[in-house]
């Protein structure tokens, strides 16, 4: 249970840091448009995650290892599919060089942790 409080408590301060790095100039500038050669190793990492997070996510909606599905398996499965979209959107936004994508990669992410974490604590309740 305490990781999902630890969960949340992350996923609300993504969501208050993409919001606030949103409204600064400077600082947003020199995240999103580093030397050309980190954007493109940002970029590359940002792919692998997004890729490894996906297979992640795959695995888990489809059951995981257990043979019946379990609920809060799947929840997390959803929750990994969302931070695939989140590193996509990352890679994107260094791609590009455009704050905007970084910004959304952050609350896509942020938002997602949070749900994700009221429903694992939910599931978790409802199972006990």
């Amino acid at each position: 249970m305490r990781a999902y409080v630890v969960a949340l408590v992350l996923g609300v301060v993504a969501v208050v840091v993409g919001s606030a790095i949103g409204g600064t100039g400077a600082l947003l500038d020199a995240v999103v448009t580093p030397p050309i050669v980190v954007r493109a190793a940002l970029v590359g990492v940002s792919t692998v995650v997004a890729v490894a997070l996906l297979g992640r996510a795959v695995t888990a909606l489809g059951g995981g290892d257990a043979p019946d599905r379990d609920m809060a398996t799947m929840i997390r499965g959803v929750r990994l599919a969302f931070l695939a979209v989140a590193a996509i959107a990352a890679a994107a936004g260094w791609l590009v060089g455009h704050p905007l994508l970084l910004v959304v990669a952050l609350v896509i992410a942020g938002v997602d942790v949070v749900e994700t974490s009221f429903l694992l604590i939910v599931a978790r309740s409802r199972r006990e």
